[in-house]
């Protein structure tokens, strides 16, 4: 398939095969996260869901760095405003985080240079995480006195002891990549610059798979945090169901019994849930 490009001013978007490759591009300010960013990704995951074509998605940044959380600048500014604009400005970005996680597709992020605050949290929204082995991952909100957002005591609380959940968030330093490798924050780590490069060939390999098996995983894999066992066993029982009469399940079958590789059909991508 030829490769497609498309541009926003604050989005960068291209499809390569299968997999699409977002970038967050405000380079000048180590990709800073700003309102502009918000509504385009927002609307951007809004769109991957409904497109078939779309089997995988890797979340990069522009230049050195993959993002380093909201602007200073615009923060000191929005203290001389009323605070429900600054409300209306978080929503949005937790709006954005949601509908990744609504998307059925795998979604990687490729993290070079810094991640920081915001820009941590929204690589760990992401399903997967391959990380430069020198990347600078790190919870900064407290260095300037202010709390998480963008999902970050959701997605730390979750993945560790809150002892550790507490330390990445009371003592803003950055960990090694490949001590939060073993924490089991980072999924894969890759050499200096080659990050983004990593997740696309990761990305591809996942394209290839079947895409509405793989948005049934992400839907139970998130429902289960707020589920009973029993209440969990039921949906996971509906999407068996469910799945076992599909084309996918079907060819799957077929692949096995006759000693072949599977071929997911494309159009086989589904909303699930």
């Amino acid at each position: 398939m030829a490769q497609t490009t498309t541009n926003t001013s604050a989005l960068t978007w291209k499809q390569e095969g299968h997999v699409a490759l977002v970038t967050i591009s405000n380079p000048s300010a180590r990709n800073a996260l700003t309102r502009t960013i918000f509504d385009q990704g927002l609307e951007l995951f809004r769109s991957f869901r409904r497109n078939p074509d779309i089997r995988a998605i890797v979340l990069c940044g522009d230049g050195a760095h993959f993002s380093g959380g909201g602007s200073l600048t615009r923060m000191q500014e929005q203290r001389g405003k009323p605070k429900h604009l600054q409300a209306e400005h978080v929503d949005q970005c937790h709006a954005w985080i949601l509908a990744m996680r609504e998307c059925p597709q795998p979604i990687i992020a490729a993290v070079e240079g810094a991640a920081a605050g915001g820009g941590m949290a929204l690589a760990m929204a992401c399903d997967l995480m391959v990380a430069a082995e020198d990347a600078k991952m790190l919870m900064s909100h407290t260095r300037i006195g202010l709390s998480p957002d963008c999902g970050a005591t959701h997605w730390l609380s979750r993945a560790l002891p809150h002892q550790l959940a507490l330390e990445l968030m009371l003592d803003p330093s950055s960990l090694p990549v490949a001590r939060l490798q073993q924490l089991g924050i980072v999924n894969r780590i890759a050499e200096k610059g080659q990050a983004i490069s990593d997740a696309m060939a990761w990305a591809a390999v996942l394209a290839q798979g079947p895409a509405a098996a793989f948005g049934r995983v992400k839907t139970l894999t998130y429902a289960a945090e707020h589920r009973s066992l029993s209440d969990q066993m039921d949906a996971e029982r509906d999407f068996v169901v469910e799945s076992i009469y599909g084309d996918e399940c079907g060819e799957g079958i077929h692949a096995f019994l006759e000693k072949r590789p599977a071929r997911f059909d494309v159009n086989a991508l589904t909303v699930a849930g």
